[in-house]
């Protein structure tokens, strides 16, 4: 289960992400952080990009509603999806994962 957290515009959840990979894909779920793989590389936002188009679309949420709240430059992010409750998201992530 992922692990979320309730903020004051949003909730949050961690993500790691393995960039350069073969396939863009959600892997799954490990240790209450969400996994996803990237084609892009680590380069100037590039990975962060394609993070946030993915979950964005997977999610079925405008891209301007998720933002990297910490971890832009590391492989484990803190993500916070705008305008949606805990329970919303607790449900997109777990038919997802």
């Amino acid at each position: 289960m992922i692990g979320l957290r309730k903020e004051a515009d949003g909730v949050s959840f961690e993500v790691r992400v393995q960039p350069r990979s073969s396939k863009t894909e959600i892997t799954g779920v490990q240790d209450g952080v969400l996994r996803v793989r990237l084609t892009a590389p680590p380069v100037e936002g590039a990975a962060n990009r394609q993070c946030i188009e993915l979950l964005s679309r997977k999610m079925k949420v405008p891209k301007r509603a998720i933002r990297i709240a910490s971890g832009a430059r590391a492989r484990r992010k803190r993500l916070m999806v705008l305008g949606l409750g805990i329970e919303e998201v607790r449900d997109i992530l777990s038919a997802m994962a």
